[in-house]
Order: structure tokens, then sequence, then C-alpha cells
């Protein structure tokens, strides 16, 4: 049975789908969305007149989950296929996806929660674009804070031909903005279409949240929806006209002599085009499937418990993940910012790696990296805080070597990220805990406090 929306009503969010003979990739695509940890959604898969099987496909995913609606369209474009969608949508963002593609399983939570912890109008991402057997990670925004539009514009204007700002896909948008000012794609265009509809929509926001987390897998397949044709003659007048908007753009956005100062820079665009990048093998890429926390899942294993703790450090390790990417770290950090959130003095550096699954020599690293970046505090150790292992009851056996503490401290203004772990850990929570009531989980957290007990108890012994 498919999840019901959470609370009833109208779906928080409204994801929409444009389909044209995407018979090959479509269930992908929908499969991607279904599985989201999020369910308050509805799913507006819109066929554009297809030829294959894509219309049957769509018929059987609204019989199966309420949560879909299939509509089916006489061949129009993407845009009007798009703009069908917004008409018929209900919820209070919209998010797009192109039938080639798909998003990963937490994709439409945190875009959401990035919009209303940031009170935000918008929020981009980050993305995976994928060729072949290869992918790499694309984005362009570094700041970690909501943005004005000017500050958006500024920084679009250093890359205008970007994907990363050019596309709807990599977006989650409030349709109450979309509906007060009628903001539609244009029909009469097949270049940058999408890039036109982001620069009206930006128009109208105040905050726009860069949330530095790669959600979206984007796969460039010819013969798709949106890869139309158009004569030479109507080529030329489509690019004229989306260079046009794009001047007006930005005579909206400053007044006359900021538009005069960065007139140069905004001219930029008049000598590209929209451009995606390649992947190609090198340290910049990295093979699909490898590009997020793996694991290994045997459906036949019977509960036990190695494979329960083996399961929930790769289930943990997977939504660490995403504020390692958000904060341009690795998980073996954030696992040492987590060690750090829970234990009220830092120890050595041997009991620190212990913990965090690493080696003394990658935890000094991370320290010296977390330090840099004004997560970690260090004081230098006091005589008090050396003893010898022989006669300190740490819970590890006696060495005779030095015991050196670290001094390692959260730093005070730590706070951002420190929101993210919390946020990372409710979820972590949330996903072991999905089929349970709230008793049961209540009754969970006491018992697993008494194991946790029970477990530090046996190994001092």
């Amino acid at each position: 049975m498919a999840p019901d929306v959470v609370g009833g009503g109208m779906p928080k969010v409204s994801i929409i789908v444009p389909v044209y003979n995407a018979e090959g990739t479509l269930r992908r695509c929908v499969d991607s969305i279904l599985r989201q940890d999020f369910t308050d959604f509805e799913l507006l898969l819109v066929d554009d007149g297809s030829s294959d099987s894509s219309p049957a496909i769509l018929d059987s995913y609204a019989e199966e989950d309420h949560r879909v609606r299939a509509i089916h369209r006489d061949n129009s474009g993407v845009s009007e296929t798009r703009n069908a969608a917004m008409d018929l949508a209900r919820g209070t963002y919209l998010q797009f996806l192109d039938a080639d593609d798909w998003i990963a399983p937490d994709a439409t939570r945190l875009l959401v929660r990035a919009m209303e912890d940031n009170d935000a109008d918008m929020v981009i991402c980050d993305f995976y674009r994928v060729v072949g057997s290869r992918t790499a990670r694309k984005g362009d925004i570094d700041v970690d804070r909501p943005v004005t539009r000017e500050e958006y514009a500024d920084l679009m204007m250093e890359a205008p031909s970007d994907f990363y700002y050019g596309v709807v896909w990599n977006k989650l948008f409030k349709r109450q903005i979309v509906e007060e000012f009628h903001i539609r794609m244009d029909p009469s265009i097949s270049w940058c279409e999408d890039f036109i509809f982001n620069m009206e929509y930006v128009l109208h926001t105040k905050r726009i949240y860069p949330l530095q987390v790669p959600l979206y897998y984007y796969v460039k397949t010819e013969g798709s929806l949106v890869a139309t044709s158009a004569s030479i003659p109507g080529t030329v007048r489509m690019k004229l006209a989306v260079i046009e908007y794009y001047k007006k753009f930005y005579q909206a956005i400053y007044d006359e002599r900021d538009y005069q100062r960065r007139r140069l820079d905004i001219y930029r665009f008049f000598l590209t085009s929209a451009g995606d990048g390649a992947v190609l093998p090198g340290p910049g890429s990295t093979k699909l499937g490898r590009e997020r926390t793996r694991a290994y899942v045997d459906p036949q294993m019977r509960p036990n418990p190695l494979g329960r703790l083996y399961l929930e450090q790769k289930l943990l390790d997977r939504y660490l993940d995403n504020v390692a990417s958000q904060y341009d770290l690795d998980v073996k950090d954030v696992r040492l910012l987590v060690y750090l959130m829970y234990c009220e003095t830092a120890g050595s550096t041997r009991e620190m790696a212990d913990y965090v699954g690493s080696s003394p020599m990658s935890v000094s690293a991370s320290l010296a990296k977390l330090r840099s970046r004004g997560y970690v505090s260090t004081n230098a150790p006091t005589p008090d805080d050396e003893e010898d292992d022989a006669t300190a009851d740490d819970g590890y056996l006696p060495t005779g070597k030095p015991r050196k503490v670290t001094g390692a401290t959260l730093a005070p203004d730590s706070g951002g990220i420190l929101k993210a772990i919390s946020d990372a850990l409710d979820d972590f929570d949330a996903a072991r805990t999905r089929d349970m009531d709230q008793d049961e989980t209540d009754s969970l957290e006491g018992l697993e406090a008494k194991v946790f007990d029970a477990t530090s108890s046996a190994l001092l012994r």
C-alpha cells in the first residue's frame, strides 16, 4: 500500500515529470520518487503524446499509488507539458524532474527542510552529471547561508551558462510565487526555456538557499523531450530573445549605475551557450554507485548482532554523508564531530580513533582540518591529562604508554554544522523506526539506553 499523504489534505510538494517516449528510463525515474523517505507529495506524470509504452507505464503507476496522477496530452513540447502540470498542481512547493533522470532517496526531504529552516523562497542544490558508468558532482555556490536575489544574480553572472543556474530540476520553488505572478514556461522557445523561467522567478524572491548537497542525477539523452530542434533562423531568433530577456533581468535587479558597472560581465552570457560539462575518468569523477555511502544488503539474512551493527552503521553514514557533502568534509570528519557532541571531555587520539573507526593519524588530520574550519578548538593538555595507561581506568588494557588527551572541544561558533548533524541523526532515527508507532519508538529509546549502559559496563570489567 502506498504511504498516506502526511496530515491529509493538500500535499506539501507537487513533483512534476514531463514524459515523451521515455519507456527505457521512466521506471527508474518514477521509482526514485516513490522511494523518497519524504512521502507528503503528489506526483504529476504528464505524457506529451508518446508513441511508445510510456502512457501505459504511467497509468500502471497511477493505479498502484494514489499519490500519482497520470495526465495524457497531445504532443505540444516540454514547456506546454510543464505548464499543464503547474495548472493542476496543488502542493505548497514545486519540484521538477526529467524522465531520463532520477533523484537521491532523501532529495525532497532535504529540499523542503532547507526551504523552511532558512525561510527561503527558492532552494538550489548540487547535482550529479552522469555519463555512462561515471558521474561527477556539479555545483557552483559555496556560501553556506541564504543569499539575496542581488547576490544570487552576481554569482550567476560568473557562470551564466552553467546548468546549475539554467535548469529547473535542481531547485525547489514556492507555488504561491509561481501563481501570484503567473510564471510559466514560454512555449515559443526551446532553448534556455528553463533559464527564463528561473530568472522570472528570481525577480520575485528575497532569499535563496544554496544547498550544497548533490541530490539529482542528470543524464543527457539524445531524443528526449528536452532535446528538441529548430530551424537555423528560428534558433537565431530564440537566442536573441533569450539574450534580450537576460539583459532585462539584470536591468530589473540593479539600478542603472550598478547595471552599467557590471555590463561587461553581463555580456559574457552573449558569448556562451548552456553547457553541462563532460564527465571523464580522473580525480573529479567516480564510478556511478560509489558517489554515496554503499551498503551490501542481503534480504535473505536473518537478524543477527553483526548484521544489525553493520546496517545501522551504513545507514548512519549515509545520513552523515549529506552533512559531509554540504560542508566539504569527509564522513570520518563528521563522525569525529558526533563524538565531540556526545563526550563531555575529549579522549586521547587513540580513543577517538577507536570510536570513529579510523586511525590515530587520520584523526589528527581530521582535527587539524576541523580546527582550520573553526568547528573545533584544541587546548594544550595539562600534566594531569597525561596518565599512565597502567593506572588509568579508561576501559583499555595497560600498555605502559602515556595517554595524551587531545583537548579538542566543539568551537562556540560551529552551530550551523551541529544543527545539520542533529538533523541527520534525527533522520537516522526516523528511518530505522519508520514502521513503529510512537509507543514503540519511546519504548525502544528506553531499552537502547539500558543496552548502552549494560554494554559499557561489560567492557569495563
